[in-house]
């Protein structure tokens, strides 16, 4: 009678219920025992994870670029009357009020500066205030809650059987929007530009912790520190 040879490893069987996790239900055969051939459960999830981290990490940070004219022009900044004003090809958001709290929040920032805001409506010079908001992050869709799927593996080795149920308890994120705050400030007499500068934040849309007036206040305050020496490149240079 012919040798013949056979073994039997040891079923598994574990489920794991958690807020995110998976549940893995597996039966397995061969020589090698629990863990051959066994695919990554989670790969999906860890990759996600990684883009959630990644993603947060950049919430409420504030990119910041400053530019100042070469020269003598440089001299007349942070002195003398100045006054806010919007570009005259701007495209203001629909909500003024959002516009205005940007604009006061420059013009406080020029104020510490040391300029008169309050001065002549003719003379000295003009900040051109303009707010861009954009969407840099569509949110998350809603997804199942359950999802579950089966792989079999054969080899001449044994055989492999593994089910895998997953409970996804995350609430699905709102859009992150991006805002960016510009400003120019010129000569009123000449035209001439003699600062300008941008600062631009990520915030989750519906955050209890940045309202307009916070993510204002925040942006104004990132885009004029150190007004008027500190720059990112020389204007003329751009």
């Amino acid at each position: 009678m012919p040798r013949t040879r056979s073994s039997l490893a040891a079923a598994a069987i574990s489920l794991v219920l958690a807020g995110t996790g998976t549940a893995l239900l597996a039966q397995r055969t061969g020589p090698y025992g629990p863990g051959w051939g066994e695919p990554r459960w989670g790969a999906d999830r860890d990759v996600e994870r990684s883009l959630r981290r990644a993603s947060a990490a950049r919430e409420g940070k504030v990119d910041v670029a400053q530019f100042r004219a070469e020269g003598d022009a440089a001299l007349a900044l942070g002195r003398g009357a100045i006054a806010v004003v919007r570009p005259a090809n701007d495209d203001p958001l629909p909500d003024s009020r959002i516009n205005a709290t940007f604009e006061a929040a420059v013009e406080n920032q020029l104020a510490g500066a040391g300029y008169d805001t309050l001065g002549s409506a003719t003379g000295g010079q003009i900040a051109e205030v303009r707010i861009v908001r954009t969407e840099a992050e569509p949110a998350e869709q809603k997804g199942k809650p359950l999802s579950g799927e089966m792989v079999v593996g054969v080899s001449n080795h044994g055989s492999m059987i593994g089910g895998a149920l997953r409970y996804d308890g995350t609430k699905p994120r709102a859009a992150l929007i991006s805002t960016r705050l510009e400003t120019r400030i010129r000569d009123r007499a000449s035209g001439q530009v003699l600062w300008e500068g941008r600062a631009e934040m990520l915030t989750r849309e519906g955050d209890s912790r940045w309202g307009d007036q916070a993510i204002a206040t925040r942006l104004a305050s990132a885009l004029f520190d150190g007004f008027p020496t500190r720059t990112g490149e020389p204007l003329a240079a751009r």
